[in-house]
C-alpha cells in the first residue's frame, strides 16, 4: 500500500471528462466501428494533455461493450441519446469498477510502489509486466475485451520493454494494449512499429482556463493567467504547479537567474535544502521541470535572437540579457548536460541538493565564459 498523497483533482481512471481530443475519440471509434481494431495503441503529446485519461475512456467504451451495458435500448431514457465520443455514463457499473480497480478485464502497469523507499521505482521493471501475457490470453470475464494500459511506457525498462514487445507480436484475440507515451522516441523501434499512433495535442489556453477554473476556483486572475503561460496546454502540469507551489518556485527561481552569471550562493542553499526535505521528490521534480522550460526558452531565444512574445517581462529581459552572450551551439550543450543531470537524479538515487546546486553552478559557470 503507498504513502501517496491524494491530488485534488480526478485521477485518470476515475475522469468522465475529456477536453480537446475530439479527433482522438473519433479515430478510437471509428476503429472499433470498423471491426479492425489495432491491438496496439501508441497514445503520445506532452504530459499532462489527457493521454492517460483518453486511455481510460476508450478501455470504459471497449469493455462497457457499446451494444450491451453502454448502449442498451431505454438505458439513456426514450428521449436521451448515446453519449458522444468514448464518453460513458459515471453511474454505470463498469465506470465503477474501472475507477476503483475492480474489473477483471483491465489492468494497468505503471512504475510500482517500493516499500523500501516509500517512493515509487524509478521504472517499470519486468515483475510489473509479467502477468500481462498470462491475463490476456484468458478469456475475458465479461465476455467482451481485454485491456492494458501501460503509463507511462518509457519507463519500462530493456527486459519489461522485451516483455511487452512478445505480446505484441502474438496479440491474442479481443484483446487490446494502449501504451502512454510522453517520449515514444525512448521505446524500442519495434514496440512503435507494432501499434497504431494517435498523437495528442496539447490544450487550448481557453480550455485550460475552464478546467483551472473547475479545480482551483481560489486562484487570483494573474496566477491563473501565469499557469495557463507556464504550462504549455498541459492541464496536468498546471494543477501540479499549482498543488507544488509552482508559482512561488517559478517566482524565486526567476530572482535566482536574474543575478546570472553571478549567484547568490546562500539562497541557492536553502532554496535545494527545501528542495531536498520533501521525501517524495514532487517539490524537486516542480523546480527542475521549471528550470528545464526555462532553458528551453533560453535557447530558442538563443536561436531567434529574440524572446518568444507572451513571455513575462521580467523574464524575456534575462533571456535578452543571456541568450546573446554565447553561442548556440554553447547554450545547447548546457541544457544536454543539465537535463541529463537532472534526469539521473531520481535513477541514481543521487542527493537532490547537490544536483540542484551543480546545475545552478553550471549556468553560472557558462554565463561568465
Amino acid at each position: 500500500m503507498s504513502d501517496e498523497p491524494q491530488q485534488a483533482w480526478p485521477a485518470p481512471r476515475e475522469n468522465p471528462e475529456l477536453l480537446g481530443h475530439d479527433e482522438a475519440e473519433a479515430a478510437l471509434a471509428a476503429a472499433v466501428a470498423s471491426g479492425r481494431l489495432a491491438h496496439g495503441w501508441l497514445i503520445t503529446g506532452p504530459r499532462g494533455i489527457g493521454k492517460a485519461t483518453l486511455a481510460f475512456h476508450f478501455a470504459r467504451y471497449l469493455l462497457a461493450n457499446r451494444g450491451a451495458e453502454a448502449a442498451a435500448p431505454g438505458l439513456f431514457g426514450a428521449a436521451e441519446a448515446a453519449p458522444a465520443g468514448l464518453r460513458i455514463d459515471p453511474n454505470l457499473p463498469v465506470f465503477r469498477r474501472i475507477a476503483s480497480g475492480g474489473h477483471a478485464d483491465l489492468i494497468t502497469v505503471e512504475r510500482s510502489w517500493d516499500e523500501k523507499k516509500k517512493k515509487r521505482r524509478s521504472e517499470i521493471v519486468i515483475g510489473d509486466v509479467r502477468d500481462i501475457g498470462q491475463f490476456l490470453h484468458l478469456t475475458p470475464a465479461e465476455g467482451g475485451w481485454r485491456v492494458v494500459i501501460v503509463d507511462c511506457a518509457e519507463d519500462m525498462n530493456r527486459n519489461a520493454a522485451n516483455a511487452v514487445l512478445k505480446v505484441l507480436e502474438e496479440p491474442p484475440r479481443r484483446s487490446v494494449l494502449l501504451l502512454v507515451s510522453h517520449a515514444p522516441g525512448r521505446l524500442l523501434p519495434t514496440i512503435r512499429s507494432r501499434c497504431r499512433r494517435l498523437a495528442l495535442k496539447p490544450l487550448a489556453d481557453a480550455q485550460l482556463r475552464a478546467l483551472l477554473a473547475r479545480y482551483q476556483p481560489d486562484l487570483e486572475p494573474a496566477d491563473q493567467a501565469l499557469l495557463v503561460w507556464l504550462a504549455q496546454g498541459s492541464i496536468g502540469r498546471a494543477l501540479t504547479l499549482a498543488e507544488e507551489e509552482g508559482l512561488e518556485l517559478y517566482r524565486e527561481l526567476g530572482e535566482q537567474l536574474a543575478r546570472l552569471p553571478d549567484l547568490d550562493i546562500p539562497a541557492i542553499h536553502d532554496f535545494a535544502d527545501r528542495l531536498a526535505r520533501d521525501r517524495e521528490g514532487d517539490r524537486f521534480r516542480t523546480a527542475a521541470d521549471l528550470l528545464e522550460g526555462w532553458m528551453a526558452r533560453l535557447l530558442r531565444t538563443a536561436s531567434l535572437g529574440r524572446p518568444d512574445p507572451g513571455i513575462p517581462p521580467e523574464e524575456a529581459q534575462i533571456l535578452g540579457r543571456l541568450a546573446g552572450s554565447r553561442g548556440l551551439d554553447q547554450w545547447l550543450a548546457l541544457w544536454e548536460k543539465v537535463t541529463r543531470l537532472i534526469a539521473g537524479a531520481e535513477q541514481a538515487d543521487l542527493d537532490l541538493k547537490q544536483v540542484w546546486i551543480g546545475a545552478m553552478l553550471a549556468l553560472a559557470g557558462q554565463g561568465r565564459r
